[in-house]
């Protein structure tokens, strides 16, 4: 509760409608159980002081608006700082990171588990759910529930044993993999998933060097024990040869398939033991969902063998006796400098140690980091100042309202509802009048956060990916690039009579980055250039066009495979004059591009014309200068 005793005082409830209700109404309608409501107050100097109200005190607080001096005296006046969140404390609770896997290695459902555990969801949902079954939170659009699959990233933020978890969920498909890179840049950690039965695939080696780019310390989880898989070691190999990674195994599989009994959990050295309860996803009341189905004892208490065998026990305590040998501490350090990956064994379908990772995760993971700006500085995340990147729109997530919403980490400093930030990109100052906390589609409105968080800012046009917004002195982040696509075609209208839909369509769902976006020189070809890394890209545009707008369009390809951005400009194209083997059209910005049909034409031009001077595979939008 917030109040001050100073005449004509503006007061808010922010708690349930209850706290606003006369006091008879209130009775009759607060739910059953204690609760507590917080009333927001500012005097004219824009002076805030907070206390915890109870429903009496608030239904109290409601009827006395129209006179401040009628407020009870059971509602204290405090001062400001004696409630202002310590900056510092927020900033070590915070734990930001991405889940990076190649399609269906089960990272949806390991999403689901870990906001299962977390306490965020009562009941873990499915990629593909039955018929009333629960659907998996962070796949929400439609598209999402009927292939299966992640088509958009998703920030998903919960708390759990005194940490603020924002967790980003990211598309495996290799066709999004530029919505996963910007996803990326604004985590602080990375979990690597891997199918246990297929080890290192295609999709995970190309995000690995994503997040390697991005200096994240990377925790590896071995998914899906409980079907055949390979052995242990030759997991931990493939992932040292080939990323030139070295491993520590936090825990070890106790056999896999239909033999998988649990985990060997090193640092403590017990043995956690699973058995059929725990693939039920749900706990029943009273029913603690952390030791359901499960059985934690020592690995030296004598009844282990008889609860594994003989075989899986002769086997288990050989490997923990090679595993003693390899190291016996974990050198967080080294994690955090991405020079070690502490590995995982377990099956997020059925909860085989997925609480015990995400337990082991607090401790050994990093806390928001600071980044450097352009011009050599650098913003800690305990600078006063706010600051923060977009790292993602998205359109139509409520569908009734036709919203936008603008994805932003928080850098710096503090956020707060009301704030006004100025675009280091515009120049201009925004006010944020309506941030919201992100938990896949759902969205409830974030009155303050802190370096690390995730928020969500209704965007009319405001922002663009990339974006630096900032308060006091100027900071500017390295801006998003823009990588080279693959495959090129004209969207059209096939309806002319939804002529405005289909423009705002392509305003609002383009202007995401779902795919980018480039348009013909010539002033009578309107319709936009589509360009993508893969096909299943523009089927999404499609699908959504028609789905969110009413507008059905068609597709006509265009013959190529290779975008150059001409980093001299307008003036560079000028300068060489005719161009052949070549079609030149801008981007979004305004910036000329060269669409090729091979690589070949591409160094043909660069042989032939010197005066159009270098072309970058991709593309840095518009720095603020």
């Amino acid at each position: 509760a917030r109040a001050v005793p100073t005449p004509r005082a503006s007061v808010r409830a922010s708690a349930p409608s209850a706290a606003r209700l006369p006091r008879a109404e209130t009775a009759s309608r607060r739910p059953s159980g204690r609760q507590s409501f917080r009333l927001h107050a500012v005097d004219a100097d824009d002076e805030v002081a907070v206390v915890e109200a109870s429903p009496e005190e608030a239904a109290e607080v409601a009827e006395a608006m129209s006179s401040v001096d009628d407020i009870p005296d059971a509602i204290k006046t405090v001062p400001k700082a004696a409630v202002e969140r310590d900056l510092g404390k927020e900033v070590e609770s915070r734990r930001t990171f991405a889940i990076i896997s190649h399609p269906d290695a089960g990272k949806t459902t390991l999403t689901e588990k870990l906001l299962y555990y977390g306490g965020a969801i009562q009941e873990a949902g499915a990629v593909r759910a039955r018929r009333g079954a629960k659907s998996a939170t962070s796949d929400w659009m439609e598209m999402e529930k009927q292939r299966g699959i992640s088509i958009s990233s998703t920030a998903l933020s919960f708390a759990y044993k005194n940490f603020t978890l924002n967790l980003l969920d990211t598309p495996g498909h290799a066709d999004f993999s530029e919505d996963t890179y910007r996803t990326v840049s604004a985590a602080d950690n990375a979990v690597m998933l891997i199918d246990s039965a297929k080890g290192l695939e295609p999709q995970t080696r190309k995000l690995f060097e994503v997040c390697r780019l991005n200096g994240l310390p990377i925790f590896t989880f071995c998914n899906k024990m409980d079907r055949p898989a390979l052995e242990p070691l030759e997991l931990l190999d493939q992932i040292e040869s080939e990323f030139n990674l070295p491993t520590y195994a936090v825990n070890w599989p106790i056999g896999s398939g239909d033999t998988f009994k649990g985990v060997y959990h090193r640092p403590r050295r017990e043995v956690h033991l699973f058995n059929a309860e725990a693939k039920d996803g749900k706990a029943k009341k009273g029913e603690d969902k952390s030791t359901k189905g499960l059985e934690v004892l020592s690995v030296d208490d004598e009844k282990l063998e008889s609860l594994i065998g003989a075989e899986l026990h002769a086997q288990l305590m050989e490997d923990i006796e090679l595993l003693d040998e390899l190291g016996g501490e974990l050198d967080i350090q080294a994690v955090h400098d991405g020079e070690l990956t502490p590995v995982f064994f377990g099956s997020g379908m059925n909860n085989f140690g997925v609480q015990l990772f995400l337990d082991s995760f607090l401790g050994y993971s990093v806390r928001p980091r600071g980044r450097d700006l352009l011009g050599g500085d650098r913003v800690e995340p305990t600078d006063e100042g706010f600051t923060g990147f977009v790292f993602k729109l998205q359109a139509n997530m409520d569908p009734r309202h036709r919203d936008k919403v603008a994805f932003v980490r928080v850098v710096s400093g503090r956020f707060e509802r009301g704030m006004r930030v100025t675009n280091a990109r515009t120049k201009k100052a925004v006010l944020l009048s309506r941030p919201s906390q992100m938990f896949g589609q759902d969205k409830t409105v974030l009155d303050e956060g802190f370096a690390g968080d995730v928020i969500g800012l209704n965007n009319p046009g405001s922002f663009a990916i990339g974006d630096t917004l900032y308060m006091g002195s100027r900071k500017v982040l390295p801006p998003i690039p823009t990588f080279s696509p693959e495959l090129f075609a004209y969207l059209r209208n096939s309806d002319t009579g939804k002529y405005k839909q289909f423009q705002k369509g392509v305003q609002e769902l383009l202007g995401e980055g779902a795919v980018q976006v480039m348009y013909s020189r010539d002033a009578v070809k309107q319709d936009p250039i589509l360009a993508a890394v893969g096909q299943l890209q523009f089927e999404v545009v499609q699908a959504r066009m028609l789905a969110e707008y009413g507008v059905e369009t068609t597709l006509e390809p265009l013959p190529f495979a290779v975008a150059r951005w001409v980093v001299g400009g307008w003036d560079a194209i000028d300068a060489a004059g005719r161009i052949f083997n070549a079609q030149c059209v801008k981007d979004i910005w305004g910036q000329p591009v060269l669409l090729f049909k091979n690589q070949w034409n591409v160094d043909q031009i660069v042989a032939d014309t010197p005066e159009i001077g270098e072309l970058s595979p991709f593309s840095i939008p518009p720095a603020a200068e």
